[in-house]
């Protein structure tokens, strides 16, 4: 199996990833013959051979067509009317220019709902509509989040535009005319600076790019380029697709692409380089994801269980990723625990200093495990006993696990009078009716 590697030390965007796999090799026509299954008009797209910083690689662009109705100007719009006002790494002719200001035709945004309706309608491959529609649930689950609406209400106007369904959907479609490799990224680098929104000024990153990686676990460091790095459906392309988020390791660079974005940086070549290789094959060809986390140990043999407790309830409020322990016997026949935390290897530290400062304990094990996840989305149900939050786990496009979430079941049960089983099962089944479509 193939791996890709993305180097995104400038940062990503959508037309900046298919730029990237067309300098691969991904054939263009099939590329474009793929897109017009989503029988989507009121575009063409155009790829173009440039440099960026004396670097060659491959421009991608998507022209919309005159009369067409999505006409920016200098920027572009997260989704609920913030501007990104930058002239990144998005090639769209229509999308970046100089003054900062912008415009949109809001009569030809789209709801989640109405893209995938789209998607799901098209003969594409069901790897490619499955992939497709993660990607915008992605971005819909932020901006639902940022605005206080469920993710089926929320409008897209850039990412909902022509041009934007093209890059989702187009990258998508790109790896697998790649053949579906694995695909890992280096850790995300994103700028610095502002960008306009329909409430004012609002820094980088941006709220949607920070929700999505967020929800993946992605860490995000800043570096020193004034400008926009990362957009949200760069991002939501990295949450989906990325199993880590590492440093090179054993891989052997057999061909590299760039993909080339529109501005001139300051600090850096405005291009993404993509690395494909053979390196370390991944355990097994599934769409789990895929992260490092620290696990944090101490044995303790004279600690009360009102500290434990406490320690435990307390921790967890403080951000780790998991708390517990586990009854051991220890040496001279004392019965103790084993004391362990899970955490964010960047606070990894924190939660050492925590352990040592907050129980008995004089020294603290530490190790470092990769973890397998299934992709979580988090969807709302209807049911008899009200509206209910679920937690879906999806392997290889399947949902696997549906978990209704149990503080709002109890709570509906208590108002109704019922067994929260009865809740609980009430929103499982609502939710399976959902994914199922009936």
């Amino acid at each position: 199996m193939q791996t890709l590697y993305l180097d995104i030390f400038s940062g990503i965007s959508g037309d900046m990833f298919l730029g990237a796999l067309l300098d691969l090799g991904v054939d263009f026509r099939e590329l474009e013959r793929g897109l017009r299954r989503l029988q989507l008009d009121g575009y063409h797209l155009h790829v173009s051979r440039g440099s960026k910083s004396s670097i060659v690689g491959t421009k991608f662009d998507v022209h919309l067509e005159a009369g067409h109705g999505h006409d920016h100007g200098p920027g572009t719009d997260c989704g609920q009317g913030c501007h990104h006002d930058h002239d990144h790494s998005h090639s769209h002719p229509h999308s970046h220019g100089a003054s900062g200001e912008h415009g949109h035709d809001h009569g030809h945004s789209r709801d989640f709902a109405a893209i995938r309706q789209l998607i799901q309608a098209s003969p594409l491959s069901d790897w490619v509509k499955e992939r497709s529609l993660a990607v915008f649930r992605r971005i819909a689950v932020a901006e639902g989040k940022i605005h206080g609406v469920p993710p089926e209400q929320v409008h897209f106007h850039e990412v909902g535009a022509v041009d934007s369904i093209v890059d989702i959907v187009g990258a998508c479609l790109a790896l697998e005319l790649l053949g579906k490799p694995r695909v890992l990224a280096a850790p995300v680098v994103e700028g610095t600076g502002w960008v306009r929104c329909a409430h004012g000024r609002f820094p980088v990153p941006t709220a949607a790019t920070l929700e999505i990686l967020g929800a993946r676990g992605v860490p995000v460091s800043q570096c020193e380029e004034p400008h926009e790095l990362v957009t949200p459906t760069g991002a939501a392309l990295l949450a989906e697709f990325a199993e880590s988020f590492v440093p090179m390791s054993g891989l052997v660079a057999r061909k590299v692409g760039y993909g080339l974005g529109t501005r001139d940086n300051r600090t850096r070549p405005n291009v993404l380089r993509a690395v494909l290789a053979e390196g370390p094959e991944a355990a097994a060809e599934h769409d789990w994801e895929t992260d490092t986390i620290a696990v944090l140990e101490t044995n303790l043999d004279d600690v009360s269980g009102e500290v434990l407790g406490h320690f435990v309830e307390s921790t967890l409020k403080a951000g780790a990723l998991d708390v517990f322990h586990t009854p051991i016997q220890m040496k001279k026949n004392r019965p103790g625990v084993v004391l362990t935390v899970l955490c964010q290897t960047a606070d990894a530290d924190r939660f050492t200093e925590r352990l040592l400062r907050h129980t008995s304990a004089f020294g603290v094990r530490r190790t470092l495990t990769e973890r397998r996840k299934l992709r979580r989305e988090f969807i709302r149900v209807k049911t008899d006993f009200g509206e209910v939050p679920v937690k879906i786990g999806r392997l290889d496009g399947e949902a696997v696990q549906v978990a209704p979430e149990f503080d709002a079941c109890r709570d509906k049960a208590v108002q109704a009078g019922v067994p929260v089983r009865t809740v609980l099962a009430a929103a499982e089944a609502a939710a399976r009716n959902l994914l199922s479509g009936s």
